[in-house]
């Protein structure tokens, strides 16, 4: 196994990205934060690279923070936890990834973990999953995006019931709330998201680039400036050459290889 706490593989055109310090239930400390923000940066700015497949080796996805670790970086204004060149996993300000994130979780998966869930577009959770927002019994507040994005993602009550309890909840509430997409036997996480972001890159690229941002437009600036984008990017991709494939492969009823063009 390599010591790098990120482990970064490819598969086609799928990143897969992975969690590597299984001896501390994978808590993040300034180097693994470092390289997942350099990870990140190469799914987004690759173009071979479709669609980002994030996953943890061992028994857990995260135990969250390592706050020993990370306590000596905080300063006035936070933490700065990108490398030079990466960018912010959890898009909380500035650059924000243009592709689709899938992710695997099982174990433990604390505080940045659900907020890494919450950035990413699709979550499968082993059945045996522990999910907490434990800020708040830390005396600290979560600042990878749970304040915003938790809310939206399973509404309100459902939010406030863990972020402000600093409760542990399982992968059936998950599933309930909609935090996660789907419950699958412990040991089959990483094979079904695998699968899922296969399926994500087997589209045409560009269109699905074109889809989520529209998408992230509408959450970030409201529905009216999604809306008036709509047509122009129909526009625009009518005349990629991935559209004139779809149109042969429906033709002729075959499999669309999509060229990313």
């Amino acid at each position: 196994m390599t010591d790098a706490r990120v482990t970064v593989d490819r598969d086609g055109h799928v990143l897969l990205i992975g969690f590597n310090r299984p001896e501390k239930r994978n808590a993040a400390d300034m180097r693994l934060l470092s390289e997942l923000s350099l990870a990140y940066a190469l799914l987004d700015e690759d173009p071979d690279l479709r669609c980002g497949f994030v996953y943890a080796h061992g028994d857990h996805f995260s135990a969250g923070l390592d706050l020993g670790d990370i306590a000596p970086h905080i300063g006035a204004d936070g933490v700065d936890t990108v490398a030079e060149g990466g960018m912010n996993p959890w898009q909380t300000g500035g650059r924000q990834l243009t592709k689709p994130v899938v992710m695997a979780v099982q174990g433990t998966c604390l505080t940045l973990g659900i907020e890494l869930i919450l950035a990413s577009d699709i979550a499968v959770a082993a059945e045996n999953t522990v999910f907490g927002q434990v800020e708040v019994t830390r005396g600290i507040l979560p600042f990878g995006g749970a304040t915003t994005r938790f809310p939206r993602a399973v509404g309100w009550g459902n939010a406030m019931r863990w972020i402000l309890t600093g409760d542990t909840f399982d992968a059936t509430e998950a599933l309930r709330i909609g935090l996660v997409q789907e419950v699958v036997p412990v040991g089959e996480q990483y094979a079904r998201g695998v699968e899922l972001a296969q399926r994500i890159a087997a589209q045409a690229p560009l269109a699905v680039q074109a889809t989520l941002a529209n998408a992230r437009i509408a959450v970030r600036d409201g529905d009216a400036a999604a809306e008036a984008r709509l047509q122009p990017e129909f526009a625009r991709l009518v005349n990629t050459e991935d559209a004139h494939i779809g149109l042969q492969a429906f033709l002729s009823r075959t499999v669309a290889k999509f060229v990313g063009r």
